[in-house]
């Protein structure tokens, strides 16, 4: 009867520490997942808040736009711009707008 008694708490023992570990591993994948998806969120939000920061002021595009040096820029036709693709043997070139 001792032998049974052992018998069965081992094997009570085993199976309680294999629900146990199995439990621990699936809350350590969802606490994983969870900060991945907070570090994904934070750097969405940091760009925003960059983009915010820079876009909202009207005073400070405007501040931008004089202090850039003109000179080292120069104006873009957007018509003359063009559009390339490599198809397998040969190369097509089209008009980006198509002036209609």
């Amino acid at each position: 009867m001792k032998k049974y008694l052992i018998v069965i708490t081992i094997i009570f023992l085993v199976s309680f520490t294999a629900l146990i570990k199995n439990s621990s591993k699936n809350l350590e994948n969802k606490i994983y997942n969870k900060k991945e998806n907070i570090i994904v969120l934070e750097r969405k939000y940091d760009l925003v808040l960059l983009e915010n920061n820079y876009l909202s002021s009207p005073q400070k595009l405007f501040s931008y736009s004089q202090n850039i040096n003109k000179e080292d820029y120069l104006p873009i036709d957007i018509t003359n711009l063009n559009k390339i693709y490599f198809l397998k043997n040969k190369i097509e070139i089209n008009k980006f707008i198509k002036n209609e």
